[in-house]
C-alpha cells in the first residue's frame, strides 16, 4: 500500500512539472534553453538557483524553467553526479578513479581554507571540476532537446485537437 502512494506522489509531482513547463508563455527554444541551462548549473557544484536565473537573464533565456530545472537538479541527484564527475575527470585527465575519489575525501576530510591554494589540492579537485563540467554540459545539452521535442509536439498536438475541434 505504501508503494502505490510512493508511485502516486511521484506522479503527481512530474505531472506537476509537466504542467508548470506547459504553461510558460514563451517561444519553445526559449523554454527548452532555460531548462537546459538550468539543469547544467544545478549539477555544477556552487551553483544553483541564484546562477541559473542570472544566467537566464542575461542570455535572454526563460528564467521560470531555468529556475524550476536548477531546483531539480540541484538536490536530488547530487551523489550520483559527485561519483560520475570523478570518474570522467580522471579518465580525460588519465587518473585512476578510485584514487581520485580518496584523495578528494581526503581534502574534504582535513580542509583548511589556507589549504585552497596548494598545488596539490588543485591537482585533486581538478579532476572533479573537469568531470562536473562535461557531466552538466551532457545533461544540460540533453534535457534542452527532451524539452524542445516534448514541447514542439505537445503543442504541435494541441493545434491538431483544436483544428479537429473547429471543423
Amino acid at each position: 500500500m505504501k508503494n502505490k502512494t510512493i508511485l502516486n506522489s511521484i506522479r503527481r509531482f512530474v505531472k506537476l512539472i509537466f504542467i508548470k513547463l506547459f504553461r510558460i508563455h514563451d517561444t519553445p527554444q526559449k523554454i527548452a534553453l532555460g531548462f537546459g541551462a538550468g539543469v547544467a548549473l544545478g549539477i555544477f557544484p556552487g551553483t544553483g538557483p541564484l546562477a541559473s536565473l542570472f544566467c537566464a537573464f542575461i542570455f535572454k533565456l526563460n528564467r521560470a524553467s531555468a529556475l524550476l530545472a536548477s531546483l531539480l537538479t540541484n538536490t536530488w541527484p547530487r551523489f550520483a553526479t559527485f561519483l560520475l564527475s570523478v570518474k570522467i575527470g580522471a579518465s580525460v585527465l588519465g587518473k585512476d578513479s578510485s584514487e581520485t575519489r580518496l584523495a578528494i575525501k581526503e581534502v574534504i576530510k582535513n580542509f583548511h581554507f589556507k589549504d585552497l591554494f596548494n598545488v596539490s589540492v588543485f591537482e585533486v579537485l581538478l579532476p572533479l571540476l573537469v568531470g562536473y563540467l562535461v557531466v552538466a554540459l551532457c545533461l544540460g545539452l540533453v534535457a534542452y532537446l527532451t524539452i524542445l521535442i516534448i514541447i514542439k509536439l505537445t503543442k504541435k498536438s494541441a493545434i491538431l485537437k483544436k483544428l479537429r475541434k473547429d471543423t
